[in-house]
Parts: C-alpha cells; structure tokens; sequence
C-alpha cells in the first residue's frame, strides 16, 4: 500500500499534448506510462515491488533525498528492465535470497539512490544489462555490496558501499563492469573480488579499506585493471590472485596489509606500475608456482612491520623488478626452490635489516645495475644448484657483501663493494662463484675470503684499504681433496690494511696458484715454497684430574653438584681402566643439563668438566665454547644451521656449553628458527658423538619445558644436574674470598650485617647468585675508596677494612 501519490508526466510524441495524472500506487503509475514519460513519487513508503519495463524516468521529490522508500516485506524491491533513468529513491529489502536492487536488461541510469537492505545483494547486474550507477551508495551488512553476474557490465561512477556481508562488489560468470572513483569498505569478505573465465573488473580512482578479507581478490582466470586505487586496512592479504589470474596494477598504492600485501599462486600474472606497497605484515609480494609472475616497473616497497621478506619468490615462480625501490625491511628478496627466477634491473634495495638478496634451493637470481645499501648481508647464495648473476651491481655498507655457500654457484661480474664491516666477498662450505672485474674497498676485513678449500674463481678483481688484507685463502682442513682451492688470476691488492700473521704452510695446499699471482697481489697470506712457517703458539698443558676435582672442591657450597660430577668422572674413569685389562665397559653419556637460577657456578662447573674430560683423555682439548641463541639463531632461513654448525666446530675437542637453551624452543614457537639449531645440533651430536660435550642450561622449570617438547635432544643427555641457589651463608663465604683475593678484610661486625643483607634480598627471577655476591663486594670496594679519599694520611687498617656502612644502601 502506497504512503503517497504518483504523478505521472505523459510526454507523448509532441510537448503540446503533455498531461499529468496521478496515482495511488506506483504499480499504477508504472502500468499507465509510456516510454518518455516521468513518473515523480510523493514522499512516503511503497511497500509494492516494483518492474520498470519502459524507457520511463522514476524519481522522488526534488530537494529531498531519502524521503521515497521503496519497501517491501519479500521479494525484489526494485526490478529494472528498460534504459530507464531511476533517481533520489531509498530502497530497503528484506529476503536474503533476492537482490534489493535487480538490473536485468537496458542500458538504464541509476542516480542518487540509496539501499539500505538484508539481501543477497545490493544492487544485481544480470545478463546483457550495462547500466550506468552514479552516486549510489549500498548498505547491505547480509550479502554482497554489487554483484555484476552472467555477462553483465556498466559503469559504476563515485557510488559507495558502506557495508557488506560478504564482497563488496563481485564479479563473476563472464561479467565486466567498470568502477570509478567508488570507495568500498566494512565489507565482512573481500572488498573487491572477480572469478571464472571472461570474468573482468576494472576501477579507476577507488579506494578499498577495512574489510574483513583480501582487499582484492581475482581468481579462476578472471582479469581485472585497477589504475590510480588505494587498498589498505585489511585483515587478510591485501591482493590475492590464484589460478590462472590476470592483474594489472597502475599508479596504486597498498599499504596497512597485516599479512601479504600481494599473494599470487597457480601461474597468475600481476603486472605493476608506478605502484607503492607499505607497511605490510608479512610479505609485500609474495609469488608461488610454476607459471606464476610478477612484473614490477618503477614500483616502491618499503616499511615492512612484520619479519617477513618483503619479495618473496618459491615452488618455481618468477618475479621481475625493473627501476624499483625496496626499503626498510628485514629482507629484500628471497628467491627458493629449483625453477624460481627473479630478475631486478637498475633498482635499489637498502635499509634492509638482514639479508637484501637470498637465493637458495636450487633458485636463480640476476640483478644488473643495482645498488645495495645499508644491510647485514648484500647477496647470499646458500646451496647446491643456487646461482645467478650480480652484473654492474654496487654493495655499500654492509657486514659482507656477498656470500656464497654449500655448492652454490653464482657468476658476480663488475661489482663493488665498499666499506664492508667483515668482508667483501665471503666463499664458504663448499661454495664456488665466479668473481669477474670486482673490486673491494675499505673493508672492516678482508676483501675476499675463501675458506675451505672452496673452488672459487677470480679474475681481473681489486682490493682497497681492506684492514685485514686483500684476500685470504684459509686452509680446506685435513679432508680438502688436492687440487681444491680458488683459481686466481690478474688479482691486485694495494694491502695498506693491517694483516693477521702469515698462514701455516698447509694454506697453500687448498688453492690453485696461477703463476704470477704473489707478484699481483702484495702481501698475499700464502706461504711460499721453502719460506718457514710461524710455529702455532704451544697449548696450555692438561691439568691432572685430582687438581680440577680439588679446584671444583674448593668451590663454595654446590655439594651435591660435586657428589654428581665426581660420580661420573668415577664412571668414565673406571670403564677406562676396565678398557685397558681387556674388559667391557659401560656406555656413560657425558652430554649434560644444568638446572638452575644465574650465578649458581654453571659456567664454571662447566669449564671443570671439561678440563677433567680432557685430563682423562676423553676429550682432546677440554676447552669451553659458551654461547646463547643469538649465537646459533639466525635472522633468515638457512643462517642458523651454519651458525650452529660453527659454534660445534670451535668446540671441537672440548665442550659446547649452552646457556638458556630452552629459549631456542619458545612457547609460542610461530615462524621461529630455533628448531633449525635444535635438529642441527641433534644431528652433529650424533655424527660426531666423540668430539664434542653438549651441555644445555638455564632456569629449572623452563628446561624441563624444553627437554619435554624436544625428545631428540632429551634422549642425548646422560643426567641432570640441579645448582641450587645459595644460603646467605654461602653468600658471605663468596664475600669473603673476593676480599681475600683482592688484599681486603672484613670488619668485626660486617660479616653478620652481610648475613642479614643477603638473608633480606629479594630472590626473584633477576636474582645473581654468586654474581650478586660478587657485584655487592665491589659495591662495598667502591663505598670504601670513596670514604678512604677522604682520609690524608690512612693506614693500613683503613686501606684494607670493609665496615658494614660500606654495604650497598647503608646511610
């Protein structure tokens, strides 16, 4: 029933036989009119459900938008089937399984209207319908904004969906509409989205934000062109094409992106132009498959938040970056897996955090006239089958330049490095390279260094105030096969730098010498033919096992840490013996866990066991090797098993003490390299079972965490031993030792204020322990110099006496 009237203009064929009639109904109104004619709805709600059929214009009162509500209780409200022109109506809806606002047919004009609804969709494009949509704005928080469906199209101009329960403008089925200058946002599923073959979108000056999903999404060999749009503020990636996508992005901008700012996968296409990707999550492009590409021209990517590469390129995509910027990541470019290829052309990747360029599991990477700037590591080719080229390209200000390891074998031709903090060029672990016409300045180290054994070539390169030298060719180990070595030729070095003594003669064994080559490089470290050796400096000789057990017994307080390390040096001792008469001996596991707070004498037990292992010819050396995670945890994917690899090396012989071991197994663990350290290490401790002890320790509850979430690390370690924290008496024995060591003495009446001072301490998490002891001693040094400088002439008393006033916090 109508709320109003309905006056209709019956044009005719000729001005002269107008007439006005009006209606009660619209249904009426729409019956009785003829093509031409206009049909002014009185201000009111309709609940009919209204078809326009006819060439007819259907408007509300002038000056007063939103008063004509076209509301019905089910059904479509509004059906448009004519090039009609449709203006100034407020349309609502109320079934789920029809569309508010229908277009079915024509090339209709959709002005000024409103749809606030719970429908299926807001407005619906079907079939052959191309209308155009301008100011209309689309309240629909059930269902889609804008579905354009089946072939249809139009042109949606500075329209506005201000709520969607799902897209909020879908295209699918073949249709192909264009959108300008529309704004789409608080949609609950992607903000724009088309799908299935000859499906097209294009939008021009729009603007996509807070929704809940992909800003956009295109997928199903859908094709979409989006010229001069921003995308921002979205919950899920901030464009997503998968299958068979095509995407052309143009002067747009996409950033505040919590994940991917770009995702493409399943051979999509993405061509990008004069576009800006910032603050993104996780990747600012992220490419998968084979066929996949992404062609970037004069595009910028910077200001990740997240820890992610901002380029990442895997399963044998491809990625082209032409006159491009990326900046103020933690990762530039990181290129995986055989058949993955990225290409970057006269562009700039700087202010990168960790690594600007990564190339690993069989990828390629070529660069030609790029800059690298301000990053912990240039380029670094990682394994077997990985390479490329770096062509024309300049390094400036980082750690090292460029590395190359574990069979990786890139082609590095007329690049420079400059004021690198360690090295040039870095070959390691059995990586090759070519090094052609490149030169190295002002390194913090060397300028090339090539270490075990690695078959490198150089030719025509040159060094420059590089600290430590030129080039250094380090020793391939006992196992380097001959002939191994770097193949060097027309290399020059000024070496003004200062250089490290010369190498043992076994150096120049692992490299290929061309003739000609000390005369090229000055100061080369390689030892010629007859020229003698600098004898390596005599090892501290081994100490018997009775004076590190007598050191370990004068210890203060730790009994039962004693009972449990005497217990198993009796054991180790006792199967040796039992060896010797020709007798079995039991298999002791001497990796150990060390529970307990800081300060409690775990280093230094440690140290003493190892020494004991030694002196009963266990271990070779019985040195310690004390490192933490940020000694084995790297930034970037494969750092960390090189790192823990070298850690194990220089603990070869002797023990690899571990202190807060369980935080390489954090709880909420995510996208943690901890677990690369913890397999690495599982596996050298058991290929190399008799060259190292591994000992893991730190806080006694967080351990039995670690040990309990990582049963291939539990299942090596013979026993736990448990350092209790100290009584206050034990406490002031520390005190009392310091002081004796360092010619003091305390007071009458100071050792029992240092009981009550250690006894009313809170021992907390950050308590020390016996660094606590030893801090308040030096404390009480400190508190005593600034009393005695007052003192003209003091004696010995008063140079020697620690009163009880000299405590930290006495008046």
């Amino acid at each position: 029933m109508a709320q109003g009237t309905v006056q209709v203009t019956h044009t005719g064929t000729s001005r002269w036989r107008r007439r006005t009639g009006e209606y009660a109904s619209l249904a009426a109104a729409l019956e009785a009119a003829a093509d031409g004619d206009v049909l002014t709805v009185a201000p009111g709600t309709y609940r009919e459900n209204l078809v326009v059929e006819r060439v007819v214009t259907l408007r509300g009162p002038e000056g007063s938008p939103g008063s004509v509500r076209i509301a019905p209780l089910d059904g479509v409200p509004l059906t448009v089937r004519a090039s009609a022109v449709v203006q100034d109506l407020h349309v609502e809806g109320q079934d789920a399984a029809a569309p508010a606002l229908l277009v079915e047919e024509g090339t209709p004009e959709l002005l000024d209207v409103r749809i606030v609804t719970r429908s299926a969709a807001g407005i619906e494009v079907r079939g052959g319908a191309r209308p155009t949509v301008r100011r209309c704005t689309v309240d629909n928080p059930a269902g889609i904004g804008i579905a354009v469906l089946d072939g249809g199209s139009g042109v949606f101009e500075e329209c506005e969906v201000v709520a969607a329960g799902q897209a909020g403008v879908a295209v699918r089925g073949g249709a192909h509409p264009r959108l300008e200058r529309c704004r789409i946002h608080h949609a609950s599923g992607s903000g724009l989205t088309a799908t299935g073959e000859n499906s097209a979108l294009e939008a021009v000056g729009c603007e996509v934000y807070e929704v809940r999903g992909s800003g956009v999404q295109i997928t199903g060999r859908a094709t979409a062109h989006l010229t001069d749009c921003d995308v921002h503020r979205t919950t899920a990636d901030g464009v997503t094409l998968d299958t068979d996508a095509v995407l052309t992005l143009a002067d747009c901008r996409i950033h505040d992106i919590p994940e991917n700012a770009v995702d493409l996968r399943s051979r999509s296409v993405l061509t990008l132009t004069r576009t800006t990707v910032r603050q993104f999550g996780r990747n600012g492009l992220s490419v998968w498959d084979p066929g996949t590409r992404v062609d970037a021209n004069q595009c910028e990517i910077f200001d990740s938040t997240g820890d992610y590469p901002a380029v990442w390129v895997s399963d044998g995509a491809t990625a082209a970056l032409e006159s491009c910027r990326v900046h103020d990541v933690p990762d530039a470019l990181f290129v995986l897996d055989r058949g993955s290829r990225a290409d970057v052309v006269d562009s700039d990747l700087s202010q990168v955090r960790n690594t600007a360029v990564s190339v690993s599991d069989g990828a390629t990477a070529q660069l030609d006239d790029c800059r690298i700037r301000d990053a912990a590591t240039g380029a670094w080719f990682r394994d077997h089958g990985s390479g490329g080229t770096l062509n024309n390209c300049t390094v400036d200000g980082t750690q090292t330049g460029v590395i190359v390891t574990k069979g990786a074998d890139p082609t590095i031709e007329r690049c420079t490095v400059d004021s690198p903090a360690e090295a040039g060029f870095y070959v390691s672990a059995g990586g090759r390279g070519s090094f052609l016409n490149c030169r190295v300045t002002g390194s913090g180290g060397y300028g090339f260094h090539v270490i075990d054994g690695c078959r490198t070539t150089l030719r025509k390169c040159r060094t420059e105030r590089c600290a430590r030298g030129g080039y250094e060719f380090a020793d391939g180990g006992p196992d380097a096969a001959a002939g191994t070595g770097p193949d060097v030729e027309d290399c020059t070095s000024d070496e003004t730098g200062v250089r490290p003594p010369a190498a043992p003669e076994t150096a120049v064994q692992t490299a290929h010498q061309p003739s000609g080559l000390l005369g090229a490089i000055p100061g080369q470290r390689l030892t010629e033919q007859g020229a003698p050796a600098v004898p390596a400096e005599p090892e501290q000789p081994v100490r018997a096992s009775k004076a590190v057990l007598g050191e370990l017994d004068a210890l203060v307080g730790l009994d039962s840490v004693k009972r449990e390390v005497r217990a198993l040096t009796d054991m180790i001792e006792v199967g040796r013996r039992r060896q010797q008469a020709g007798l079995k001996a039991a298999s002791v596991k001497r990796h150990l866990v060390f529970t307990g707070s800081p300060g409690t004498g775990k280093t230094t037990v440690a140290r003493l066991y190892g020494e004991i292992l030694a002196s009963l010819g266990v271990l070779e050396k019985g040195h310690l090797v004390e490192v933490s995670r940020v000694d084995l945890v790297g930034e970037h994917i494969g750092s960390t098993a090189i790192r823990t690899q070298e850690a194990f090396d220089r603990a070869r012989g002797g023990v690899l003490f571990i202190d807060e071991a369980y935080a390489l197994s954090p709880e909420d663990s995510g996208r943690d390299f901890g677990k690369e350290a913890i397999d690495t290490l599982v596996k050298l401790m058991e290929d190399h079972r008799d060259a190292v002890v591994v000992i893991v320790a730190g806080y006694t509850a967080e351990m039995e965490r670690f040990l309990s979430v990582n049963p291939g690390v539990a299942s090596r370690f013979s026993r736990t031993i448990t350092f209790s924290d100290y009584t206050p008496e034990e406490l002031l024995r520390i005190v009392g030792q310091q002081a004796d060591e360092h010619e003091y003495r305390l007071a009458e009446g100071t050792g029992e204020a240092l009981l009550k001072y250690f006894t009313a301490i809170p021992k907390g998490p950050a308590f020390g322990n016996g660094r606590t002891a030893r801090q308040t001693f030096e404390a009480m040094v400190e508190r005593h110099a600034s009393r005695v400088a007052q003192v003209d002439e003091p004696s010995t008393d008063d140079l020697t006496l620690l009163y009880a006033e000299d405590l930290p916090g006495s008046p």
